[in-house]
């Protein structure tokens, strides 16, 4: 597990592109079908788009049909948090960048087997590396 990083607002706007900004440290989210990990089929690993911590496997990617790239598991519990999301008048589980505290997306227990989770990620918080 690496350092923690902490950044002030002016110093994420200067690394960060417009969209991620929002998505990452403002809790927003991308339109469904946008982003350009939905539908991607690569191989190799997704990492925060704010710090470069890896967060899924290509492996462990599905089509979920929601317009969202959505994983069954993480690559290392340790690599992300959770917190209670209570906005949009539902509650649901936050899913956060455990180096840099940036907003990834919602994880929900209507997933594929083997965990029965589906974690729906934004394009914009992540990036890909591909690997062979």
């Amino acid at each position: 597990m690496s350092d923690e990083i902490v950044k002030s607002k002016d110093e994420w706007k200067k690394i960060l592109t417009p969209e991620q900004y929002h998505v990452l440290r403002e809790k927003g989210t991308e339109r469904a079908f946008s982003g350009k990990y939905a539908t991607s089929h690569d191989h190799g690993v997704y990492r925060c788009a704010g710090c470069g911590l890896d967060l899924f496997r290509s492996e462990d990617k599905f089509e979920s049909g929601t317009g969202w790239p959505s994983f069954t598991a993480p690559i290392a519990k340790e690599n992300i948090k959770t917190e209670v999301d209570r906005s949009l008048f539902s509650t649901r589980t936050e899913i956060l960048c455990r180096r840099c505290g940036g907003h990834l997306g919602h994880v929900f227990n209507d997933g594929p087997k083997p965990t029965g989770l589906r974690y729906c990620m934004n394009s914009a918080a992540l990036q890909f590396v591909a690997t062979k």
